[in-house]
C-alpha cells in the first residue's frame, strides 16, 4: 500500500507539472522564470553603423522579454577587425557554450557560422547571407544562421547623387577588396551606373591604413563620390570626408552614420532598426517559435534621407528644396 501510494503521489506531482508548464525554449525544455540564458556577442569593429545595430539587437531582445542581469547573461567581445580574434572568441563561446551567438558584419558572421553547426546565429549588418555561403536561401536559411541584411538602395542612391550633382559623368568609390559585403554593393553599383551612363572609378583597399592614398588618387577623376557600407571605409570616414571636402566633391555614405561622420548626404538604412530586428528574431527563437533554418533572411524596414548642413557648406553646394524638404537635417559629429 505504501509503495502505491508513493506511485499515486508522483503521478499526481508529475500531472501538476505538466499542467503548468507549457512553453518550451530553443532545447525543448519546459521555460522556467530562472532560466538564464548566455548569449554572446561577437562585432567585427567599432564604428557608428555597428554601434547602432549591436544596441539594437539588445534592445530588441529587452522588449521581448529578454534582459540582461535578470534572463540574460550577455558576453560582448569586440574583434577589432581581426580575423585571429574573431577564431579566439569563436573558440570562446564555444568552451562557454552559449545557447545563442549574435553575429555583427559579415566576416564575423562567417567565422562564427564556420565554428558551429549547432548554436543559433542571429547575424546583422550582413549585405548579403546567401554569397556570403552562410545561407541555402534568404527564404528558407537551412542552416543554424539567420537575421537582418544592411543591403544598401544603391539605384535610389544613384538617382539621389544626380539630383545633386547633375552633370557629374563618373562615380568614385573607395572599398575594402576582401569584404564580400562591399564586393556585392559594388557589383550593383556597376550594373545602375552602366544603366544611367555613368563610368564608375575604384580604388579597393586592404585596411584603414590605406583610406588616405586610395582617396587622394580618386578625387581627381571623379565628379562624385558614392561609398558603400564598408567597414574599413566607416572606421576612417574622417580621413575620407577631409579629403573629398577639400576637393569639393559631393559624398554619398552609405548610411547615417557615414554621414552623421561628415558625409554630405545618404538615403540609406538605420542600423539601430536592422539590429532591432535581429533581436526581435532572436527572442522568438529562445521562446521556441522557430529555428534559424527556417526563418527568411529580413531585408531593411527603414529607409531615411539624411543631409549634412557642415558637410553642403563645407563644399559650398546648393540642394534642391525639394530634397531638403523630406531630408532630416544633421551635422558632423566627432568621434
Amino acid at each position: 500500500m505504501k509503495g502505491v501510494a508513493i506511485a499515486a503521489i508522483t503521478a499526481m506531482s508529475m500531472g501538476m507539472l505538466t499542467g503548468c508548464g507549457g512553453d518550451k525554449n530553443q532545447d525543448g525544455e519546459e521555460k522556467t522564470e530562472d532560466k538564464v540564458y548566455k548569449i554572446g556577442v561577437v562585432q567585427l569593429v567599432q564604428h557608428g553603423a555597428l554601434d547602432q545595430a549591436n544596441q539594437g539587437m539588445i534592445d530588441g531582445l529587452k522588449d521581448n522579454g529578454y534582459e540582461e542581469g535578470k534572463n540574460l547573461k550577455i558576453d560582448q567581445q569586440n574583434a577589432q577587425n581581426d580575423q585571429s580574434n574573431l577564431q579566439t572568441i569563436a573558440q570562446q563561446f564555444l568552451s562557454n557554450e552559449v545557447d545563442m551567438i549574435f553575429a555583427i558584419a559579415t566576416p564575423a558572421a562567417q567565422v562564427m557560422a564556420s565554428a558551429t553547426e549547432d548554436i543559433p546565429i542571429i547575424g546583422t549588418a550582413i549585405t548579403s547571407f546567401e554569397e556570403a555561403n552562410l545561407v541555402q536561401s534568404d527564404e528558407a536559411p537551412g542552416t543554424n544562421v539567420t537575421g537582418t541584411t544592411d543591403m544598401t538602395p544603391v539605384a535610389e542612391q544613384i538617382d539621389l547623387l544626380l539630383q545633386v550633382v547633375p552633370d557629374a559623368k563618373t562615380i568614385g568609390t573607395v572599398y575594402t577588396s576582401s569584404e564580400k559585403n562591399s564586393e556585392v554593393q559594388v557589383a550593383i553599383l556597376d550594373e545602375v551606373a552602366a544603366e544611367r551612363g555613368l563610368t564608375v572609378v575604384k580604388r579597393t583597399i586592404s585596411n584603414v591604413n590605406d583610406i588616405q592614398q586610395a582617396t587622394q588618387s580618386l578625387v581627381s577623376e571623379v565628379d562624385a563620390v558614392w561609398l558603400p557600407t564598408d567597414n574599413n571605409v566607416a572606421s576612417a570616414m574622417s580621413q575620407v570626408v577631409s579629403i573629398t571636402d577639400e576637393a569639393g566633391l559631393v559624398t554619398l555614405g552609405g548610411e547615417e552614420s557615414q554621414v552623421l561622420a561628415g558625409a554630405t548626404l545618404t538615403y540609406g538604412i538605420n542600423f539601430y532598426q536592422i539590429g532591432y530586428n535581429a533581436g526581435v528574431m532572436a527572442a522568438q527563437i529562445l521562446d521556441g517559435e522557430s529555428v534559424p533554418a527556417e526563418m527568411p533572411i529580413q531585408n531593411p524596414t527603414e529607409l531615411k534621407l539624411v543631409i549634412n548642413s557642415d558637410a553642403v557648406e563645407n563644399i559650398g553646394i546648393t540642394i534642391p528644396q525639394e530634397l531638403l524638404d523630406q531630408a532630416e537635417m544633421v551635422t558632423t559629429q566627432s568621434n
